[in-house]
């Protein structure tokens, strides 16, 4: 196998890697994702704590609560911002270029989002909302400007 090929094998399998730990996330009933979502939280409003050195009278716990669903839709976004950069470089290292190459990737990332969505309305204590796809493809569209975007200012170079 070329090396060329071996670079297209390697960009889909890690957009493939992507897919499915989206799906693994999805598919966890809602105690157990919200449980996973306020330990990361948690972490952060520790983390913030001690660099800003913050004494609000708010308790950690509070703040975990208040701060929990911004962290979860931001997990949202930054997990579908990758995805649309791991998806347009599979499909322009698949010599798909130019505008087609955002469209397509764009549009993949979308469906893939609306059948995330689909499939959480069969697991436990979950439900889809219209409001994540469109973080979700807000997310994609952001991750797939980032490339070609870095991408035309390093052949411009």
């Amino acid at each position: 196998m070329n090396k060329n090929k071996i670079i297209i094998v390697l960009s889909w399998t890690a957009v493939l890697s992507l897919l499915v730990l989206i799906f693994y996330f999805s598919s966890q009933p809602a105690v157990k994702s919200d449980g996973l979502s306020k330990k990361v939280t948690k972490v952060i409003v520790d983390t913030v704590d001690k660099v800003l050195d913050l004494d609000n009278g708010k308790s950690g716990i509070d703040l975990v609560e208040k701060f929990n669903h911004i962290v979860r839709k931001y997990a949202h976004f930054t997990l579908y911002l990758l995805l649309g950069l791991l998806v347009v470089n599979g499909f322009r290292r698949s010599g798909v270029k130019g505008i087609r190459a955002f469209v397509i990737s764009l549009l993949f990332c979308v469906l893939y989002a609306i059948s995330d969505e689909f499939h959480q309305v069969f697991v436990s204590g979950r439900g889809a909302q219209v409001t994540d796809v469109f973080i979700d493809s807000a997310g994609s569209f952001a991750g797939i400007g980032i490339y070609l975007g870095v991408r035309n200012i390093v052949n411009r170079g």
